[in-house]
């Protein structure tokens, strides 16, 4: 059976630089009807692995360490047995939300994830955060899709204006990882709704001009 997508949003608050906000994150789940992996476990441990159903969980891949996309994750490997992925420059952010309990591997860029029979290549995309990754699918949805994370929304590159994060590292980022791929190409971001490369590669001077 091929790999199919699957999306739920939870609901929490973020964390950062002594703020909080309250937040709904994109948890997706990229499997078929025996094996998954999650993508970025937000939140709510029990309502991904109910989604889950009786699957084996291979691995649960965080595009970043912000608080908010990874402090379900120790929970649902828990439960599951799954190991926590994860690129070590993010080490420093995951220890502030779980310091006793570290990830299981590392990212890497040009890493390839297999799931389902699906190719999920690792994408270093450091800007919103240092260790931020995207994971390029090309055999998903009709024209591939990638999972962005926080790095590419609708509308334009994640938030920099945080510890750890730099404007002028997030648009290098953009413009030569994820411009560079198929324009028809599904963005599925880690909140909100999603978008193509080709809708966002227009805009990328407005966003320099911007500076955010």
């Amino acid at each position: 059976m091929a790999a199919r997508i699957e999306h739920l949003v939870t609901s929490g608050v973020f964390s950062l630089d002594g703020g909080n906000w309250d937040v709904e994150n994109n948890v997706w789940i990229v499997g078929d009807d025996t094996e998954a992996i999650v993508i970025d476990a937000a939140h709510d441990a029990d309502a991904i692995a109910d989604a889950l159903g009786g699957r084996t969980l291979r691995a649960i891949v965080c595009t970043h360490a912000h608080n908010d996309h990874i402090d379900a994750a120790p929970a649902l490997a828990g439960r599951t047995g799954a190991p926590i992925l994860l690129h070590p420059g993010d080490l420093p952010l995951w220890k502030q939300t779980h310091a006793e309990r570290l990830p299981d591997g590392e990212l890497a860029d040009g890493q390839v994830l297999t799931v389902a029979g699906t190719r999920l290549t690792v994408l270093h995309t450091p800007g919103h955060a240092p260790g931020a990754v995207c994971l390029y699918a090309p055999d998903l949805d009709e024209h591939g899709t990638v999972f962005t994370g926080d790095t590419l929304f609708q509308g334009g590159p994640g938030a920099t204006g945080r510890s750890f994060s730099d404007f002028p590292t997030i648009i290098d980022s953009i413009r030569d990882r994820l411009l560079a791929l198929p324009p028809e190409t599904r963005v599925r971001t880690g909140h909100g709704e999603p978008t193509t490369i080709g809708a966002e590669a227009p805009h990328l001077e407005e966003w320099i001009a911007r500076g955010h």
